[in-house]
Order: structure tokens, then sequence, then C-alpha cells
């Protein structure tokens, strides 16, 4: 995990190495002092008539030293910190993108709320312990080390006790560590729970309280925090555990100074003044172990953190580009399913052996009953699931050898359950083309039939929609969404029961936007409203994950199976 961290250093390495040469200076002034000190006392201020001249100087060159240490102390600080910004910058970036390539298989299966944990509360602790880590840790061995070989230096004996307790404090923190990082994993794991919990209750709280159901969720977000309460309980249980053990052991390390310094003393082995000094030591000798323990809380939530990070950035996205994949050449081309077999992961097959054309500027129309397969169909077009066997062709191209790019920018699709992004009517219509000129936008509105409306609007184009398009009713949303299709201008259609949520008033204004829409594109339409597919070239009935009949409408009124008795 460690070399997998690492390279994340590199864009900032002048700034690491001048941050750790700060710490050093820092530490060398600090353990510098007692030995002034010691020296001082041995040498100077013995004789009282050497003490005035030398005390201009010293005071100089320790106001020098301090004001070093100062500017050291804020590059740490400032410079050290936004290191750690900018790598949870880079972090949050590589994060996201990564998101943003992830098959449709992986939003099935995760919670979004839990995503928003790895992108914000996991990322924070690990910029923390990117700055403080190498930054403390350095400093920390600067002064175990370098005082430790002044307490040797004063008296070799006395300094093997203080080396027996700190390798029986190193013993206990490995023993405790373990047990730590399990909790502040199970913390990670909680507090994403919550974040998932709050994520559903806030985006449904119509549902919420149209059903009056504001106790049930109070109770699930009971749940999910108590839930985080006992994971942090054990995590204050392990960490109080940590802190109270080595709290012992410095308590230890002092009673081992007093007592052995006390005995070597009686046997004559050490003077009285080497216990005072030995003492001034024993504080810059047990700050570092100090930092140590925090250090070691700090690592433990940042590597946990980075686990879940990787977690995800290591996950491989199941639909991408194969090696030598083509632009598609003739998007306007014939779309043919060939024996085409698909399931989802450990489910029964939803489809199996479906093989159907759509000619050029055609339009094909799919019926059936709910989870028959249909909403699938269109899914496998743009191929944001992967067929189990057969194949898919447009223009006599299979699509798993064409771009992503190239294929998913050929299809325009206009779905029940339209999506808003929160922002202006403008920003959403041009959502279909970045870029696009004002001039387009408002063409592709008239299109729709929506620009009169947005101009009656006292803020026009420049309206916000609120949050998934919540200030607007479903028939403009579905226009606006029409309208980036429009702008868009996709050969491919795909029109997946745009109408079925609408009321009779709006479904006739937003069916002649689908008919402008439709024309000279080949076009699949999924609906339930039968009158609204009666015109397509040809309907496909999909009953139990095959296609059962197929023909045009009058054809299939006169066949007298299925259509026919939906259509009834």
């Amino acid at each position: 995990m460690l070399k997998k961290f690492l390279p994340y250093y590199r864009p900032y390495k002048l700034v690491f190495f001048i941050d750790l040469f700060c710490a050093t200076m820092i530490s060398l002034i600090d353990l510098a002092y007692p030995q002034v000190l010691r020296a001082m006392a041995n040498t100077v201020f013995t004789k009282q008539d050497q003490i005035m001249p030398i005390l201009p100087l010293l005071a100089v060159s320790l106001l020098i030293a301090y004001l070093v240490q100062t500017a050291c102390n804020y590059y740490t600080c400032c410079q050290g910190h936004m290191m750690g910004a900018q790598m949870e910058r880079d972090m949050r970036k590589e994060l996201f993108e990564h998101y943003e390539r992830l098959s449709f298989s992986f939003y099935d299966k995760n919670n979004s709320g839990q995503m928003m944990s790895r992108l914000i509360s996991d990322l924070f602790d690990i910029s923390e312990m990117a700055h403080h880590a190498p930054e403390n840790l350095f400093v920390a061995l600067i002064k175990l080390i370098g005082s430790f070989v002044f307490l040797f230096m004063i008296q070799w004996k006395l300094a093997l006790m203080l080396a027996f307790c700190v390798l029986l404090m190193i013993l206990f923190t490995g023993k405790i560590n373990a047990w730590m990082k399990e909790t502040f994993a199970d913390n990670r794991r909680k507090i994403g729970i919550i974040n998932g919990i709050l994520q559903n209750s806030f985006s449904g709280i119509r549902i919420v309280q149209a059903f009056g159901n504001e106790e049930i969720e109070h109770e699930k977000f009971r749940v999910g925090n108590d839930g985080f309460l006992a994971s942090k309980k054990n995590n204050y249980h392990a960490m109080g555990t940590f802190q109270a053990g080595n709290t012992f052991f410095i308590g230890l390390i002092y009673t081992v100074t007093l007592v052995g310094g006390g005995y070597l003393i009686a046997h004559g082995e050490m003077q009285p003044a080497d216990l005072a000094m030995y003492a001034l030591y024993i504080g810059v000798f047990t700050a570092p172990i100090r930092i140590l323990i925090e250090l070691t809380e700090m690592i433990q939530k940042g590597f946990s953190g980075f686990q879940r990070f990787l977690d995800v950035v290591e996950a491989e996205p199941e639909i991408v580009n194969v090696p030598d994949a083509k632009p598609l050449l003739h998007p306007e081309g014939a779309i043919t399913f060939e024996d085409v077999c698909f399931r989802y992961e450990e489910e029964e097959k939803v489809l199996e052996h479906i093989s159907f054309s759509i000619e050029p500027g055609k339009s094909v129309a799919i019926v059936g009953p709910s989870g028959g397969g249909k909403t699938t169909i269109c899914s496998l077009l743009p191929r944001f699931y992967d067929i189990n066997s057969g194949a898919i062709t447009i223009g006599g191209q299979n699509i798993h050898d064409v771009t992503l790019e190239s294929l998913r920018g050929a299809i325009g699709t206009v779905q029940q359950d339209v999506y808003l992004f929160d922002g202006t009517i403008r920003e959403n219509i041009a959502y279909g083309k970045p870029g696009a000129a004002e001039e387009e936008i408002v063409d592709a509105a008239i299109k729709a039939n929506i620009h009169d409306y947005i101009m009656s609007l006292p803020e026009g184009y420049d309206t916000l929609v609120g949050e998934r398009g919540a200030r607007l009713s479903g028939g403009q949303k579905q226009r606006i969404s029409i309208a980036r299709v429009f702008l868009k201008n996709p050969p491919i259609l795909i029109l997946d029961e745009a109408t079925s949520a609408l009321d009779n008033e709006s479904e006739k204004f937003i069916q002649e936007s689908l008919d402008a829409l439709s024309k000279q594109r080949t076009t699949i339409t999924i609906a339930h409203r039968l009158s609204t597919i009666q015109n397509a070239d040809e309907i496909l009935v999909v009953d139990n994950h095959k296609i059962k009949e197929r023909g045009t409408h009058e054809s299939l009124m006169a066949l007298g199976g299925i259509y026919a008795n939906y259509h009834m």
C-alpha cells in the first residue's frame, strides 16, 4: 500500500524535501538547546567575570536560531498543509474520473452515500496523513535518535535501561495497531451507511412527506447513527487503550531515569548535575514519542481511507474500448440484433435469442409486460451492458469493436424518468452539445415546443430548474430533455416510455415534439400507450425474454394475439 501511495508525492517533491529540511532544522535546534546549556554551565557560567561579555553573543545566536525555527515552522504548517491539500485534490480528481468510467453494473451494486464518503471524508484523512506523517515521523526520529545519542554519551548504562522501556513500548504499540486499523475501517463503512441514508431520504423527501413516513426515515437514520456510535465506541476503546498504555510507558521512562540515576549516583558512576541534564533530555526524548502516538492514529485513519480509495480506483470498468477499437463509420446504417442473449450477474436470462433489424431511418416499437426485457434491449445498444452471446451491429460494424465515444455520440435517448442537472434551463439543454451557440440552443427549444414557455419566465433561459428539475412540471422537464437531444442531433434515437407519465395534454405536445425529433432518424420506441406507436414501421412484442410477435399494427391486430389483447 505504501508503494502505491508514494507516487502521489512526485509532483510536489520539491515542497516535500524543503518540508523535511525545515523539520530537520526544527529538531536540531530543539536538540541543541540542552547542549548549549550544558556547555555554558560547565565552562563560562563557572567563571563570574566571563558571563557578561558572552551574554549578548549568546542572546543574538539563540534569537537567530529561534527565528530560523519560526520560519521553518511556518513553512511546514502552511506549505506542508498545501501539499497535502493538493494531493487530496489530485486523488479526488482521479477518483471522480474513475467513477465516471465505471460501468452501470458498478452503480447497480454500490451505494452513492458510500461513494460520496470516499470522495470527502476518506480523502481528508488521507490528506492529513500525507502532510503530517512524513514530517512528524522525520522529526520524531531525529529527536529520538539525537536525544538517545546524547543520553548515551552522558551515561550509557542508564540509556540502556531506557532502551528496554522503549522496546516494551514498541511491542505494545504493534499489538494495539491491528485493532485500531480494524476499528477505523469500520468507522469508514458506518459513515458511508449514514451518507447513503441521508442521500436516499433527501432525494425522496417529497415521497416521505406525501406518505407521512417521517418516523420511518427517523428510525432508519437512528439505526445508522447508533451503528456509527457503536463503531466509534469500539474505536475509542482501542484508542484509549493505546493512549493510556503509552502514557504508562512514558511514566515508566521517568521512573527508570530517577531510580536508575539515583542508583548510579549512589555508586559514584554519575554526577547529580548529569542527572539534571538527563532529565532535560528525557523531555526531548519523550516529546517525539507522544508525536508518534498521535501519528499512529493519523496513519491508521489515513491508510484505512486509502484502502477504500484503492478499492475503487483499482476496480476495472467492465465496459471499455477493445485495444483496436475503431470509430463508428456509418451510424446512420442499419441496426441488427443477431441471436442476442443477455443476463445480469447471477440472474436468469433477461433476453434469449433476440434477432431483428431496423433499416436506416425506420422506426421499431417494442411493447410487452414490465420486466420482459424492453429497456434492457435499449441499454445494450449503447453498450451500457455487454451481451453474453450473439452480436449487435450498426452499419455492418459490431458495436463491441467500435469506440464507446463514437457509439454513444451517435445515440440520443429520451427517457420516462427525466434527469435535469441543478442549474439553468440553458445549461440543461446545452448538455446535449457542450459549447453550443445561443442560436442552436434556442432552435432546439423551439423544435421541442418549450421556447415560448421559457420566454414567459422572468429569467428566461437563465431560470434555475432546481435539484432534478424540481421547479418544473413533468411535461416541461420532458420537453427540455427532448430539446437536449435535438441539440445533440444523433442519427439513432431511443424513446424509452417518454410519454407514459404525462397527462393527455402534455402527451399531445410532447408527441408532436417526438414525431419531429424522429424524422430521418433510426428510432427505437418503448411504449405502454399503444396509441403512440401505431405508425411504427414494425412492432416487436417482447414477452418472457423473447420476441413473441412482430409486424405492423394492422397485421398484429389481425393476428389476434398478445398485441391485440394489449390493444383491447
